[in-house]
């Protein structure tokens, strides 16, 4: 995450080099996010059938050949060509989840995989801060050094991560798509897809809505609101994943969370100056940063430990449909509507979203399907 954080901000300027129109720049991250959405199932299958390590190191290698593409890209299409295999390549967070999951002890898992969530939050705060003085060298330079980076994590995947296949994988190939899962995995990898229509939607047009309501402030002061909402993040994914998760279980801790999404977005539409938008960020980024993990955590309750790379990679991809289709659709209710109009549909699809949250009990058993 260090390495997207690194080429991300330069991406668009590094696209217009090469004659991109901010069209086509900003179609350069939909390439990276419509890759995941092929990907992820697959790497998630392939880690069930053959074990996370060799499919995590392969991931890597990858996402390090994307990165160096990109770097050393002549023309545009080259250009599009590394982001699409960074983006195919970097699909593989769900089998780290999977990884994670068949170390943890059931009670023990929405923790871990809430810590797993916040490293990838420090990446993505940090990356940012590398690439400003790695681009200090050239608008390729960031990209270089983040395949390096991918590359030395490969590296050290192959020594650092155990070799064990799951627990069936040696003995059965796993068939997991959308239309093998089961309807409980189906409804949580939807869960995933609306959630995060409305939250990348707040994403894209944050800074915008900050600029009309506030012009007195300028650039720096997004970049500091953003780092706050990545730090927030981080600390409710490291402090309060596990103790709700204990208390609540993973269920209800969903229906919390989305219904703090909800309030957060109506409060961020409503205005209030500096105290409602801080509120609403406290509600808004309180309530996703417990319900990633959770969501996960519920996915691998409800599948067996054979099927827990196909489970996560399916609900990985479907989040990464909602994270192409919710920028477009919140900057067109935000240019057409009016500031409020994207925020208000992204508590609707949260509200929308308990709606689609299965039903019934609990697993009796973690990990065996419902």
């Amino acid at each position: 995450m260090v390495g997207f954080g690194i080429v991300l901000p330069v991406l668009p300027l590094y696209a217009e080099d090469f004659g991109a129109s901010p069209a086509l720049a900003a179609a350069l991250l939909a390439v990276f996010s419509a890759a995941q959405v092929v990907a992820a199932p697959l790497w998630g299958r392939l880690s069930d059938r053959f074990g996370r390590r060799p499919v995590l190191v392969m991931a890597l290698v990858g996402s390090s050949a994307g990165s160096l593409v990109t770097g050393l890209a002549g023309a545009l299409w080259v250009l599009y060509l590394g982001r699409a295999l960074d983006g195919f390549s970097g699909s593989s967070y769900a089998v780290g989840q999977a990884a994670v999951s068949d170390l943890a002890e059931p009670e023990e898992r929405p923790r871990l995989l809430g810590l797993l969530a916040a490293a990838f939050g420090v990446g993505f705060v940090a990356g940012p801060l590398i690439g400003s003085f790695a681009a200090l060298g050239g608008r390729e330079l960031p990209f270089l050094v983040a395949a390096a980076l991918a590359a030395a994590n490969a590296c050290l995947a192959l020594v650092r991560i155990p070799g064990g296949r799951s627990s069936s994988s040696s003995k059965v190939e796993v068939r997991f798509g959308w239309g093998a899962a089961g309807p409980v995995v189906r409804r949580l990898a939807l869960l995933s897809m609306v959630s995060m229509l409305g939250f990348a939607g707040f994403e894209a047009t944050f800074a915008m809505l900050i600029e009309r309501r506030f012009p007195e402030v300028g650039d720096p002061t997004v970049y500091g609101l953003f780092a706050s909402i990545g730090l927030l993040m981080v600390a409710v994914q490291t402090l309060i994943v596990g103790p709700v998760n204990a208390g609540l279980g993973s269920r209800r801790a969903l229906r919390i969370a989305l219904l703090l999404v909800a309030a957060g977005m109506v409060v961020l539409s409503i205005g209030g100056g500096w105290g409602g938008l801080a509120a609403a960020l406290i509600l808004m980024v309180v309530g996703q940063g417990v319900f990633g993990p959770t969501l996960s955590n519920a996915t691998v309750e409800h599948v067996d430990s054979s099927a827990r790379g196909a489970a996560l990679g399916l609900q990985q991809g479907a989040g990464a449909l909602g994270r192409i289709a919710g920028p477009l659709i919140a900057g067109g209710l935000f240019d057409q509507l009016g500031l409020s109009a994207p925020y208000l549909v992204a508590a609707a699809l949260a509200v929308l979203a308990l709606a689609v949250l299965p039903s019934g009990t609990e697993p009796s058993t973690p990990g065996k399907p419902l």
